[in-house]
């Protein structure tokens, strides 16, 4: 049985390019209700998936952040 690491690393490579949408939606959504800049936070969650275990540590610690407080509309 032979090993090919050429297939492995083309493997790995379409993984990482799978998850950097992924985990960039996966911020931006819960970024909206924890932070007033999402887009930025969808970023940094695109960059931290070319390390896997970092994206899921930072979405982790982004769904542990308190929310913003609600808006209703009332102004006085």
């Amino acid at each position: 049985m032979s090993f090919h690491l050429t297939l492995f690393g083309e493997f790995l490579a379409f993984f990482i390019m799978l998850c950097i949408p992924i985990f960039a939606v996966i911020s931006y959504k819960i970024g909206k209700r924890k932070s007033t800049m999402p887009g930025v936070l969808a970023f940094v969650g695109g960059c931290f998936a070319l390390f896997p275990l970092f994206g899921l540590i930072f979405i982790a610690v982004l769904a542990l952040k308190k929310d913003l407080p609600k808006n209703n509309g009332y102004a006085g």
